[in-house]
């Protein structure tokens, strides 16, 4: 049986020195450079198939090819195997993440025991694979897309104080029609480093591209999804900042950013393999070493065409780029939070109000470097000053209910002002009330009480009970309350009240009896009484 499968080329040679120049199977075998088993087994076939030689003129090597072999690989008749069903295989491999053609291969072999070995089971499934998933070539319109990523590698930086090492990361963009290629190393790949690297590839780029095209990485994309994915808030509105349009690649698909990958592998090994021997104690010191190679690689000139990624740049990408905006765009995280029962939110540990309508809804929170915008549906309800003080809160006035803020007025001061709209004598009352309190708002109620009675009987009759109330020092709510439903607010402030008459009574002492003289010798006259005895 053969090991492989001839070209048709050398089948017809070996078809023309057989039946022209009548050669032997050795001959034939030694002139072709193929083995006299593989000689045999062809000729039996032309043999079997009745081709005859001359072959005809309209028999081209898709017919010859499918006289001889039957459009599969040359095994001689009675030990053909059975053909693994590849479409099947690769739905397995698609589905499962931990399914092996190793695996896939075991199970064909259990089911069909006389089947191919693994190393011909591979190579038939990725001929058949490589039928299937044919590559496009794309083509980059100049200034269209900017393709983003990080690279798997990784710079160490040493602090010197401390001597704790820290793994920065490294950004890398790239232009689709000239390759440019800019890199940064950053701390994290947080939404914040995310944001920033777009940033300084820009104002690098000296433009801004139409499209970019990221990874699916999280900070880009909140919900995966080959068709709708979702964008990062805070990334799509740095997106319309800069009038970009973000058009993520479909999920595990690297050839949707085979640009960058590329791009990427550059960077590894020009840059961060040249930086391999380096000592760094700072990130600044490690993008300042990052620019000068990142220089040195786009001014590299191409192996299989003039000019350079540089060069290219100038020519193409730079004149089709947007300008920049006049103003660089404020980093700006989004978060989402629940209104509580005091109408407020909590955002990193303090708390803002919002309209106290929108309790125990849920807002939008943009969270800026001086700013805090809480939003409702799309539209902005309340803006604060941001605050770093932890549990305290910052409160607009408007946004309480009519009932919480009239509380809020009751200071000792308003009440007062209050009480002089009654008369001067109310005004005394309150004074007295709020000084008798250990706290002024132990009487606040008190004072409201007594501003009611005002609007059930008049301001005059409080008044004139008041001005009753300082004359018998009864200032409290009970005591006018009391003046004014038994009518005393009506009677003459000039009567005196009346003087009781002594009582008198056989045991009832005399004031003479508590003199201090009369009463040491009562007690003296006792005490010697007593000894007596």
């Amino acid at each position: 049986m053969p090991q492989k499968r001839l070209s048709m080329r050398k089948i017809k040679e070996v078809l023309r020195l057989h039946y022209e120049l009548g050669l032997g199977q050795r001959q034939i075998a030694r002139c072709c450079s193929i083995s006299q088993s593989t000689v045999h087994d062809y000729l039996k076939r032309a043999e079997t198939a009745g081709l005859p030689w001359p072959l005809p003129p309209d028999c081209d090597e898709a017919q010859l090819e499918e006289r001889l072999c039957g459009g599969g690989a040359v095994r001689p008749p009675g030990q053909r195997q059975a053909e693994p069903d590849f479409a099947a295989i690769h739905e397995q491999l698609q589905t499962h993440k931990h399914v092996t053609l190793q695996l896939l291969w075991e199970e064909y072999i259990e089911a069909h025991p006389g089947g191919y070995r693994y190393s011909r089971f591979c190579e038939l499934y990725q001929r058949w694979r490589r039928k299937l998933d044919v590559v496009l070539r794309q083509q980059y319109r100049a200034g269209e897309k900017l393709f983003v990523d990080y690279a798997g590698a990784t710079v160490p930086v040493e602090n010197p104080q401390t001597g704790e090492v820290r793994a920065a990361q490294i950004f890398v963009a790239v232009l689709g029609a000239s390759s440019y290629t800019y890199a940064e190393a950053s701390w994290s790949q947080d939404l914040a480093n995310w944001t920033g690297s777009h940033m300084r590839a820009f104002e690098f780029f000296g433009g801004v591209p139409e499209i970019v095209v990221p990874d699916n990485l999280r900070s880009a994309v909140s919900r995966v999804c080959r068709y709708e994915p979702d964008l990062n808030r805070t990334y799509q509105e740095m997106a319309a900042h800069y009038g970009v349009a973000v058009v993520p690649t479909r999920p595990r698909k690297p050839r949707d950013k085979a640009k960058v990958e590329a791009a990427v592998q550059l960077v590894e090994r020009w840059i961060l393999a040249a930086l391999r021997h380096r000592r760094f104690t700072s990130l600044a010191e490690l993008n300042q070493a990052i620019a000068e190679l990142l220089e040195r690689l786009n001014r590299r000139p191409f192996r299989k065409r003039s000019g350079s990624r540089a060069s290219l740049f100038e020519s193409l990408d730079r004149p089709a780029l947007q300008p920049l905006p006049v103003e660089r765009y404020e980093f700006a995280a989004w978060k989402t939070a629940r209104v509580n029962i005091d109408y407020h939110i909590e955002v990193e540990r303090h708390y803002y109000s919002v309209p106290y309508q929108l309790v125990g809804r849920q807002v939008e929170v943009r969270l800026a470097d001086r700013t805090v915008e809480i939003f409702h549906r799309g539209q902005r309800v309340a803006s604060h000053v941001r605050s770093h003080e932890p549990y305290r809160q910052t409160t607009v006035h408007q946004h309480r209910p009519k009932s919480h803020q009239q509380h809020l007025e009751w200071t000792p001061s308003r009440l007062l002002d209050w009480a002089q709209t009654v008369g001067p004598s109310t005004a005394q009352v309150f004074g007295k009330i709020l000084d008798a309190k250990p706290h002024p708002e132990m009487g606040y109620r008190s004072c409201l009480g007594i501003l009611r009675l005002s609007k059930i009987y008049s301001a005059e009759r409080v008044e004139a009970a008041a001005t009753r109330a300082l004359r018998f020092e009864a200032c409290s709510y009970q005591s006018l309350k009391s003046m004014l439903a038994h009518g005393l607010d009506r009677r003459p402030l000039d009567e005196s009240p009346p003087v009781r008459a002594p009582v008198e009574h056989a045991n009832i002492r005399g004031a003479e009896y508590f003199d201090p003289p009369a009463l040491l010798q009562a007690l003296d006259l006792a005490t010697r009484e007593e000894n007596r005895c």
